[in-house]
């Protein structure tokens, strides 16, 4: 059985990472999405609560487990078997990042192997950060975030997300 691992924040989780998700199943028999702790982000939700938005998003999703993370991401992958680290790249920027982190994980263990994959177009612009700033100032969400997360935005950041 082949396994990967799309690490991540995730706050909030996006329809470009549901994306990213679902078109990794047709490449592994197993996904665990890790929703990582992270602090230094100052993430909007907890790690408890991205862990169970990103469960309502992929609960129909075969094959797909969520967990959180702490610590190093070779820990995880070790730990759950895995054969890759999955990761997106909307632009060259993100190449740029996602090599060096990925040849950190190599060093760090010399079977960590990683994956990238290129967004759908209808969602290689989207990014936590930008949904959360829409939501902020109470633009609409459709099409961007499921509807649950786009009324957890809502509820968290006080705008009204249509």
């Amino acid at each position: 059985m082949k396994i990967g691992v799309y690490p991540g924040t995730f706050d909030p989780i996006t329809n470009g990472h549901v994306d990213l998700i679902t078109r990794s199943l047709h490449l592994f028999d197993k996904v665990y999405v890790a929703v990582a702790s992270n602090p230094q982000k100052h993430p909007v939700f907890d790690l408890q609560e991205r862990v169970e938005m990103v469960r309502v998003v992929t609960k129909d999703l075969p094959h797909v487990e969520v967990e959180a993370f702490h610590g190093l991401l070779v820990h995880f992958v070790r730990e759950h078997g895995a054969h890759a680290i999955i990761r997106g790249l909307r632009a060259v920027s993100d190449f740029e990042f996602e090599l060096q982190v990925a040849l950190m994980n190599r060093n760090l263990d010399q079977s960590a192997e990683a994956v990238f994959l290129m967004p759908s177009q209808e969602y290689i612009y989207l990014t936590s950060t930008i949904i959360k700033e829409v939501a902020r100032h109470g633009g609409d969400l459709i099409g961007l975030v499921h509807p649950e997360i786009a009324r957890r935005l809502s509820a968290r950041l006080g705008s009204a997300s249509r």
